[in-house]
């Protein structure tokens, strides 16, 4: 993988600190190690696509990783004619604390100052990249791996019990948190910094939702103009695209054809099992454009080959399984020659595209009821002795049940760790050492940070964060790069974040229309089967698959067996999960069993 790091802080023996964080991280042999390392500081970049570097001059040494692009023009000439890492040091000098707001794209970056003992981290907009930075015995460490950072002497790896909580609660692990005490990580369009031995943290842009007034026409011609630019600045040599048929995936494809006035290779993933495979819908794109056509069906045993390497290439545990076909799809464009893809990541998150934003007007339609209406007459329906158990009381009262529960904990009402007693599923011991309120402090910090008051942009807002940064993006991202691919998201341009941002809430969810804008925008360029299609998913039928391939159950087994010995789960709970997913609840035990199996999986390929 490609990423920097370094510390501030005396230490000796420098190049073979350099050289343990590195290998700590698993950074790519194939690329350039950049180093430098003084009596206080050490830094150091490895760049397979070429998209990390570190500049060190007079004193200063800033680190990049990622592909920024420079508002100011004389910025952006240094990154042209030297390199960003440069441009980032010059930037830092001239506008200290404010160059984060003059850099679009994806970045991460660290500059230091040891003789001032300073230093600042910053993140893009997104969280496209990331970064992650302890602050241990006189020492700050950064790196963009949580591995290259616990590797640094000062700080180490020490497991924080409530990271395998939030881990089980959210399939990954979402910012600032991370596997280790004392290591965290930054959150999109956020900035660290160091003065005096304090660090301090803000935001240096946040989302703003501020509508523009502006007829139907008008946001169309600058919508369609913007999604033509950042495809153009996306696309490059020897570029493909996801094609999954989804809303997203066809319109990056669509765009890229209409800017490049050729056919373009795409790539899908297809599923031989019921429920789950939307090839015909990837086709129906591919044959609207005119695309080179490569499909992969996966199989039961890909799904074998790929756990190792997902245990392997993420620096924490990962449990979002359709990592899985991510992998074969890019492992597949690159067994074709190519070296960059474009994924349509991004476009549920910004144009109101998740079903949940429909769902939940249903539920916050009922807290503007009378409250005669809802606490004397509804909820006492719900509660009448013998038939509030029966339809339709019984859904009645789920509905109810769930609308006086507030946003953003709504939104996790069927999360798996809610549905059954903690002292059922975990060990005591564990449920002593970890705060489980602690994941819905984070959601509603993000959800209450958002600029506005409206619960569909805040549900967006919140999604920026967990569903994409924390997740979605690391699955691409990682998963692309294992297979030897750099992605590129169009759809997460930071002007197309903008405009997407000011558009009128009834421009995102109109009533029970999810994306109304972006449909309405796009019917010359998209199908109109995609158009009106119901939303799927990139799902994977691990749970099935696993009941009727034995090898793969064989590693289910035997992941489980040793994870018993944690003790963190009760190993009667991990037997009751696999018996009942050897019956008709196979795909939703199998959701638990995969994140615990991965969690096994990645424990062993990674324990120091």
């Amino acid at each position: 993988m490609d990423g920097i790091f370094g510390w501030l802080g005396d230490h000796g023996a420098h190049q073979d600190l350099i050289r343990h964080m590195g290998r700590a991280a698993c950074l790519s042999p194939e690329g350039l190690l950049q180093q430098h390392s003084s009596q206080v500081l050490g830094v150091a970049a490895c760049s397979r696509f070429g998209k990390a570097d570190i500049h060190v001059e007079n004193g200063l040494a800033a680190a990049l990783h990622g592909r920024p692009r420079f508002l100011d023009d004389e910025l952006a000439q240094i990154a042209r004619d030297q390199n960003p890492a440069m441009a980032v040091a010059y930037g830092w000098l001239r506008f200290g604390e404010k160059l984060p707001t003059l850099m679009h794209g994806n970045f991460a970056f660290a500059v230091i100052e040891p003789l001032k003992k300073k230093a600042c981290l910053a993140l893009d907009r997104v969280g496209a990249e990331r970064l992650c930075y302890a602050q241990r015995g006189g020492h700050l460490v950064f790196g963009s791996s949580v591995q290259n950072v616990a590797a640094h002497p000062a700080v180490g790896r020490s497991i924080d019990p409530q990271a395998i909580y939030d881990y089980l609660y959210f399939h990954t692990l979402p910012a600032p948190r991370s596997l280790y005490q004392g290591v965290r990580k930054l959150l999109p369009g956020q900035i660290v910094t160091l003065k005096n031995g304090t660090l301090s943290s803000g935001f240096y842009w946040q989302a703003d939702y501020a509508a523009v007034d502006a007829d139907f026409d008008s946001h169309r011609r600058d919508f369609r103009a913007i999604l033509d630019q950042a495809v153009r600045d996306a696309d490059a040599p020897v570029t493909a695209a996801f094609l999954s048929g989804g809303t997203d995936s066809s319109t990056v494809v669509g765009a890229l054809t209409a800017a490049r006035q050729a056919p373009v290779d795409t790539f899908s993933i297809g599923f031989d099992a019921a429920g789950f495979d939307e090839m015909e819908y990837a086709r129906c794109a591919a044959e609207r454009y005119d695309s080179r056509r490569h499909e992969y069906y996966l199989k039961p045993a890909d799904i074998v080959t790929a756990i190792p390497v997902i245990a392997r290439e993420y620096d924490e545990p990962f449990g979002n399984a359709s990592a899985v076909p991510t992998y074969f799809c890019a492992q597949a464009a690159r067994e074709a020659g190519f070296e960059r893809m474009l994924a349509g990541d991004g476009g549920d998150e910004i144009f109101g595209g998740n079903v949940r934003y429909a769902k939940q007007r249903l539920f916050e339609t009922y807290a503007r009821l009378p409250a005669l209406l809802r606490h004397g007459m509804i909820e006492p329906l719900t509660l009448l002795p013998g038939l509030s158990s029966r339809f339709p009381l019984a859904k009645l009262k789920s509905y109810v049940d769930q609308a006086k529960v507030g946003l953003p904990l709504r939104l996790e009402s069927y999360n798996f760790l809610h549905r059954t007693p903690l002292e059922q599923i975990f060990a005591t011991d564990f449920i002593d050492a970890v705060d489980p309120s602690a994941p819905g402090a984070a959601l509603s910090e993000a959800y209450e940070r958002t600029a506005s008051d409206h619960y569909i942009n805040r549900m967006m807002h919140l999604d920026l964060k967990f569903t994409l940064a924390d997740n979605d993006l690391r699955k691409v991202g990682t998963m692309t790069e294992a297979a030897g691919i750099e992605v590129r998201y169009p759809l997460l341009d930071d002007r197309l974040v903008a405009f997407a941002n000011h558009l009128p809430v009834d421009y995102k969810v109109r009533g029970q229309k999810l994306r109304w804008f972006f449909k309405e925008a796009l019917r010359d360029l998209l199908p109109e089967q995609i158009i009106n299609k119901t939303k799927h998913g990139f799902g994977l039928p691990f749970g099935v698959w696993s009941t009727q391939y034995a090898p793969l159950g064989e590693l289910v087994g035997d992941s489980l067996a040793d994870f018993k010995q944690r003790g963190w789960i009760r190993p009667a709970y991990l037997d009751h999960m696999l018996a009942m997913q050897r019956g008709p609840h196979a795909s939703y035990y199998g959701v638990m069993i995969w994140l615990t199996m991965m969690l096994e999986q990645w424990l062993q390929a990674n324990e120091h």
